[in-house]
């Protein structure tokens, strides 16, 4: 029987101080930020930054919120991917001189991956807005830089080779917006199997899969029922509850109604457990919709994923902070960021809180890095950096977010050699960062300060 503890006093919210500290960094104040404070004084500021982003879990999901930590504790990289409001604090107010897009917010080597578009088709992009948010364009640049550093260096490359990884990310990138700066091809592109590099094409092609092959491992095709496992909990006493919770999905999203769903009748339910590093400890669902034919091959699983506060928020200098649903948001950044996206992408609420929804697609495959050798490895930093230009160069005039051309205001601003230097020696100094807070953080976890479970 598992037993739980009280969790820990909670500290103190600090998101109006690093508000006024994100204000007072732009404005080129001088004063000990937190990436300068000594050994033991940052390792209470982890703790407390750590404590406070997980809330929620710690008094809602305390073995969510362990488990969260064990993960993070075991690994650099998944500390890196986990802790992105630690990563945030620490360039709070930075980079103010640069014009602004829709960012994304957690750019790494494993937020890449294939998902549906609008005609079902699979197509390779970003697949994770979870923290997206206005902030300077050089945010995501140097975020995705940073974690194909961390994660050549977790896979045993040398420093070297890390540093080349980087550098193809943030070449492929303005290689990419330069081409966008010369025509509107931002407005249309899809990395397809009919146009994709090849790492890329054998992706898509192994995530081709039926309907059936993907929904077999989910439901049992003879009831039409979610099947029992250690990560799916069906919830069958929860349908009618989940009706209207989708029929407000439905009409605050301005779902389709003429597509494959449907009525949108909702069959089962179940609670999804373990999902994602930064996500570990969220509330997540999948809802089984009827396909609209006796054949509950043709049934749809939506996926509903609790949503949370940016990371980025109050930190992004001259940038007010909103007070809009986190999923709205989410939703916001994927229309403006993919080209005809999954069609059902859209949020709702449950028991009062935000939730984001979209379809559990049969053809979600990424990028195993750990199975790239140093070559490839600069090849998919390189059509990642080229991936990321498409959303940034979208966060113009045509969507709201900046006057004029984003592409060419964001090349306008910079030196291309320069800035391509300057990203990989920001890579370099902070992976140095990150690895001292791992181990600092890996002291506090052995000491018992992220353990909530008995």
């Amino acid at each position: 029987m598992t037993h739980f503890k009280p969790p820990q006093p909670i500290d103190v919210d600090h998101r109006a101080e690093f508000e006024r500290f994100a204000r007072r960094q732009a404005n080129g104040e001088v004063f000990d930020a937190p990436a300068r404070l000594p050994d033991e004084e940052r390792r209470l500021h982890i703790r407390r930054t750590l404590r406070e982003d997980h809330r929620f879990r710690i008094e809602n999901r305390p073995e969510g919120a362990q488990g969260k930590f064990d993960t993070l504790s075991g690994s650099l990289f998944s500390f890196f991917r986990g802790t992105a409001l630690l990563y945030y604090r620490d360039q709070a107010g930075t980079d103010a001189h640069l014009p602004m897009v829709f960012s994304i917010g957690d750019i790494h080597p494993e937020n890449f991956g294939v998902m549906p578009n609008a005609d079902g088709v699979p197509f390779f992009g970003v697949n994770d807005f979870d923290e997206a948010h206005v902030a300077p364009f050089s945010w995501d640049v140097k975020r995705g830089a940073l974690g194909f550093y961390l994660a050549g260096r977790e896979n045993g490359f040398s420093k070297k080779k890390c540093r080349k990884f980087a550098r193809a990310f943030v070449r492929g990138y303005l290689h990419e917006l330069a081409d966008y700066a010369r025509s509107d091809r931002e407005k249309t592109h899809q990395f397809r199997i009919d146009n994709s590099p090849s790492m890329i094409r054998d992706l898509l092609e192994d995530a081709m899969q039926s309907r059936e092959e993907f929904l077999e491992d989910l439901i049992d095709l003879d009831k039409g029922l979610f099947v029992p496992t250690d990560e799916v909990i069906p919830r069958s006493g929860d349908v009618d509850r989940f009706q209207g919770i989708i029929e407000h999905y439905v009409e605050t999203s301005g779902i389709d109604t003429g597509g494959r769903a449907g009525h949108f009748r909702v069959k089962d339910v179940a609670l999804k457990t373990g999902s994602g590093t930064a996500s570990l400890g969220l509330d997540r669902w999948f809802i089984l919709i009827d396909g609209g034919s006796e054949d509950h091959r043709d049934d749809i699983v939506l996926e509903a994923k609790q949503a949370r506060r940016s990371a980025l928020h109050g930190l992004v200098p001259g940038v007010e902070p909103g007070s809009e649903a986190h999923a709205a948001r989410i939703v916001q950044s994927q229309n403006i960021h993919l080209v005809a996206g999954d069609p059902y992408y859209g949020h709702t609420e449950i028991d009062g809180r935000s939730f984001l929804v979209r379809e559990r697609s049969p053809y979600k495959d990424d990028i195993d890095i750990d199975d790239l050798d140093g070559s490839d490895m600069k090849i998919y930093a390189w059509i990642c950096g080229r991936t990321l230009a498409q959303p940034h160069a979208r966060s113009d005039a045509d969507t709201g977010v900046m006057e004029g051309d984003a592409e060419g205001r964001i090349l306008d601003a910079i030196e291309p050699g320069l800035f391509v230097a300057d990203v990989v020696g920001f890579a370099e100094v902070t992976a140095k960062r990150v690895k001292r807070d791992h181990k600092l953080f890996r002291k506090d976890h052995e000491l018992g300060a992220f353990h909530f479970v008995e």
